[in-house]
């Protein structure tokens, strides 16, 4: 069973419900001041902590006046713009009393959909927590429609530990759990401590649209499990509304565990291997004993290019007897990494006119 010392990267995602109060419209303070307990407790384990958050619609609408009902797409976004200003300066205040510093960072479905922004999303969170920063992830829904939207929390949380890497995902719930039918209606109803595989069988027991306990929160708790597990990072479903719900978890506080099929790395590089090269960099051999051993293409090490590629494509890394060493994304496109190619990178900025993006290849994308 997985356990949250296995992690050394974790995302968490907090719901609307548990950091704003329903009734009143107002930021639950205590709770929050908890979770950011959790964080620090966390972080002092050297461990990364990317936080998925909901509550600035929740936040804003109550600032606005606007009603509990249903909104508007349009008041929708004028709540979260009001929102998001509120949400971010929580958390930067309950993180800063752990000397922790918080970074907002808005994404939509376009944002993993498309591979340049899942690069830029990624290279952003990579560098932000390289700086110890606390990533605080939430869906633009200022500038969010329909056509580009997650829709939910649970999957946007699931894509947010894909693009960062993590090994382990949290939902804090309105629930303890994943159980075999919703147990408010059917007094046989059990939870599960561990799930392996996610069979049809599983699957079924998710059941239809709804929300909270009823069986449409399960279902999207699922979609988020089987996009979570299939790239390496076990998922966790607890409940979340108490103090320090992260501790709690840790202390054996009654949770379902989902676990991963593989490691997040070695499905990625799975991932990146399986694509058709767009394009070719040709290495020299000092550049190929660098890779051999680990490291990151950079512009020095190469000798050409060939084909018509842009940035976040794949490309073939062969040495100069034309031998394929691996694959990997680029983070330039075909021209610039055209006039860099053999360049180190205090050479590059007067050449682009802008500043190195680092490596060609970083080694993290890449694949042999």
């Amino acid at each position: 069973m997985a356990t949250l010392s296995d992690a050394k990267r974790l995302v968490i995602k907090i719901g609307s419900a548990l950091l704003v109060d329903r009734d009143s419209g107002q930021l639950r303070a205590d709770w929050l001041r908890g979770l950011a307990q959790d964080v620090a407790w966390l972080r002092g384990q050297g461990k990364d902590v990317i936080l998925v958050s909901s509550g600035s619609i929740a936040l804003g609408r109550g600032a606005l006046g606007l009603p509990m009902s249903e909104l508007t797409l349009e008041q929708s976004q004028a709540a979260a713009a009001v929102g998001q200003i509120q949400l971010a300066r929580a958390y930067a205040e309950a993180l800063a009393e752990h000397d922790l510093q918080a970074a907002q960072v808005l994404v939509t479905l376009e944002d993993s959909a498309d591979r340049r922004r899942y690069l830029n999303s990624r290279a952003t969170l990579e560098q932000l927590l390289t700086l110890g920063a606390v990533p605080i992830v939430n869906e633009n829904d200022t500038v969010a429609t329909d056509e580009i939207r997650y829709g939910d929390n649970d999957r946007m949380a699931a894509q947010v530990a894909v693009t960062a890497g993590a090994d382990q995902l949290i939902l804090l719930s309105d629930v303890d759990g994943f159980y075999s039918a919703n147990p408010s209606q059917d007094a046989s109803a059990y939870r599960f401590d561990v799930i392996e595989t996610i069979t049809p069988q599983i699957e079924a027991m998710a059941g239809d649209a709804g929300s909270g306990l009823s069986k449409g929160g399960m279902k999207t708790k699922l979609m988020a499990a089987k996009t979570a597990t299939a790239a390496g990072c076990d998922m966790a479903i607890t409940e979340g509304s108490v103090l320090n719900p992260v501790q709690a978890l840790a202390q054996g506080a009654p949770a379902t565990w989902f676990l991963a099929q593989g490691d997040p790395q070695q499905k990625r590089k799975a991932w990146i291997a399986a694509m058709k090269p767009r394009g070719t960099v040709t290495v020299d051999a000092g550049a190929a004993k660098a890779l051999r051993s680990g490291s990151s293409l950079l512009p020095a090490g190469v000798t050409a290019t060939e084909g018509r590629f842009g940035r976040g494509d794949p490309l073939a890394v062969v040495d100069g007897d034309g031998h394929v060493l691996g694959q990997g994304l680029t983070r330039y496109d075909a021209s610039d990494a055209a006039l860099i190619k053999g360049l180190r990178s205090s050479q590059i900025e007067p050449v682009l006119g802008y500043p190195a993006r680092g490596p060609l290849i970083h080694r993290d994308d890449m694949a042999f």
